[in-house]
């Protein structure tokens, strides 16, 4: 029983922090000029920088000022490289492909993750990445709207997943990399994913079959953002990236999906 009073307890705080944090985003993405918006999600991928260089294993303020000063400096280089965006999210696409290939053989990658300098260096495509996808999105027609759906998919695939996982869980689809995750819940979670992608696809441009691709691809993009940033949490041994945000820990743990799922995303509208 007290389990489970405390698993309650921790479900309301992350739904009232949700509450809270939800309205916030959504006005910041689709009221926002282009460049206000990019600085505010900025601000945001330099605060997740500070964490990140924490799971890095930079423990000295110092040290990890600097991560966030390395994350800030592909932000300025990017931003004033307009010509490159395009190779750019190429490249980061190609980035979390790689990942999803150190999640697959884990915990083989291991001894790379403990890696500070290497660590270190997997947050630039990782932060400067989701940046750089927000702001290529926002620069087009109904970006703003595309983000937010995008936003939406990894949420409710991830409430899904969680739902779906406590009651039906059986199969552990990571165990060496998060314990917690089931092939059930990855099956709920990608379901609900794809019944809200869809249901809001008439109000997108483009076909029903683009968002249905970018539903699949988003998802599973997702997933491995996801277990990716456990296997660096799990590498350091500690349970949150921070306490920033009450009942869902740091910024890195809400935005875990969002950072491989953004770019994969912006990848499948850049070519469409």
């Amino acid at each position: 029983m007290p389990e489970r009073h405390e698993a309650a307890l921790v479900l309301r705080t992350r739904i009232l922090t949700a509450a809270v944090l939800a309205p916030l985003a959504i006005a910041a993405v689709l009221l926002l000029p282009p460049i206000p918006f990019a600085v505010l999600m900025g601000l945001v991928a330099l605060s997740a920088a500070w964490e990140w260089s924490a799971l890095a294993g930079l423990g000295a303020r110092q040290a990890r000022a600097g991560g966030v000063a390395l994350v800030g400096a592909s932000l300025v280089l990017l931003w004033v490289s307009p010509g490159v965006w395009d190779a750019a999210l190429a490249v980061v696409v190609a980035f979390w492909v790689v990942v999803a290939g150190m999640v697959l053989t884990w915990p083989r990658a291991l001894d790379v993750v403990r890696s500070a300098p290497f660590a270190l260096g997997m947050s630039v495509p990782a932060l400067a990445g989701a940046w750089l996808a927000m702001v290529l999105l926002k620069s087009q027609p109904d970006g703003g709207w595309i983000i937010v759906w995008t936003l939406a998919l990894v949420a409710i695939a991830d409430s899904g997943a969680y739902f779906a996982g406590r009651r039906f869980g059986r199969r552990r689809l990571a165990p060496k990399v998060s314990p917690g995750k089931t092939w059930e819940g990855l099956a709920g979670g990608a379901a609900a994913g794809i019944v809200w992608g869809l249901a809001a696809a008439p109000w997108l441009p483009g076909s029903v079959w683009l968002w249905l691709v970018a539903c699949i691809v988003g998802i599973i993009a997702g997933v491995f953002g996801d277990l990716f940033e456990s296997a660096l949490k799990r590498a350091r041994g500690v349970k949150d990236s921070g306490a920033l945000l009450p009942g869902h820990g740091g910024v890195l743990d809400r935005l875990d999906a969002s950072l491989a799922a953004l770019p994969v995303v912006a990848a499948v509208v850049s070519v469409a």
